[in-house]
């Protein structure tokens, strides 16, 4: 499935994910259908979460009220010590491209209390926003149970004990970061050569995306291959959006494949949340 141009812009053909249901009792199958999806594209859809969607509403509410904050507002909880506000262009995931930067704004939240370095996150004022903190909070638990679970899924996937990452230390105090995200409207690729997120892999072992349902995510699954082909992932209601990280591809010999992908700035407005998954410190030690 190759690009075409239309109208002097690039189309990607649309990419068909496997369905992974987190609740099966067939744990063997959803296992196999993970080790599928891992081998061929290192993308998938993941059902029946146990994240409830009026939660999902509130997240992207509170979002959406924190980056419709003035700028100076924002930038009292500038980035530090990977934990706060970072502007428009202040990252550019692909650093070999000549722009000036990734057109999106985001919010980092490090492990939360009871984990490790919990401190060193920065919040929103209750006056301001008094729902947010715990919100984000009850959301961060809720992925980390749900990631988790997934994670003894892949152990399955890749022939071990499901419970073998949680035995050997990888999942104690973990630490996952949840990210915010928001893309603003008006502006396309077209016109600068700008993109939401350039192209990118992500570092740990899994991440598990939310989006508002705007389009613009693509995967390459053949990054080294010239003319690189991208190919747009869809939202699927109910479902988070998974894929595996460097960590993972790494741990398998490159078995399963943490894939190039990025945020195309399609002139829409757009907001996702996603939390990253590496193992614990400890077990990196």
């Amino acid at each position: 499935m190759h690009e075409h141009k239309k109208g002097g812009k690039e189309m990607a053909a649309t990419l068909k994910l496997p369905i992974v249901d987190l609740s099966s009792s067939d744990r063997i199958s959803a296992a196999k259908s993970i080790r599928q999806a891992c081998e061929d594209c290192g993308f998938f859809y993941l059902v029946n979460h146990g994240v409830e969607e009026e939660l999902l509403k509130r997240v992207f509410a509170e979002s959406k009220k924190f980056f419709s904050l003035p700028l100076e507002e924002k930038m009292k909880l500038v980035r530090k010590e990977h934990r706060g506000y970072t502007p428009f262009y202040a990252e550019k995931l692909d650093p070999s491209l000549n722009i000036r930067g990734d057109l999106k704004e985001s919010f980092y939240i490090g492990p939360i209390e009871g984990l490790a370095q919990s401190h060193l996150n920065q919040w929103p004022s209750d006056e301001a926003l008094p729902s947010w903190r715990p919100t984000m909070e009850f959301y961060y638990e809720k992925l980390l149970t749900a990631g988790k679970k997934l994670i003894s899924l892949i152990a399955l996937a890749l022939n071990l004990e499901e419970n073998f990452f949680e035995k050997i230390g990888a999942l104690d105090s973990p630490m996952a970061f949840l990210r915010l995200l928001h893309y603003p409207g008006g502006m396309d690729i077209s016109s600068d050569g700008t993109y939401g997120a350039s192209a990118h892999s992500d570092y740990g072992m899994i991440t598990l995306l939310a989006t508002d349902g705007v389009r613009g995510l693509q995967i390459c699954r053949e990054k080294d291959n010239l003319p690189q082909v991208w190919e747009d992932v869809h939202h699927l209601n109910g479902a988070f959006i998974v894929n595996i990280g460097d960590m993972t591809e790494r741990w398998t010999n490159c078995l399963f494949r943490s894939t190039l992908h990025r945020v195309m700035a399609t002139g829409e407005e757009r907001y996702s949340v996603l939390i990253d998954l590496p193992p614990s410190l400890l077990f990196l030690v």
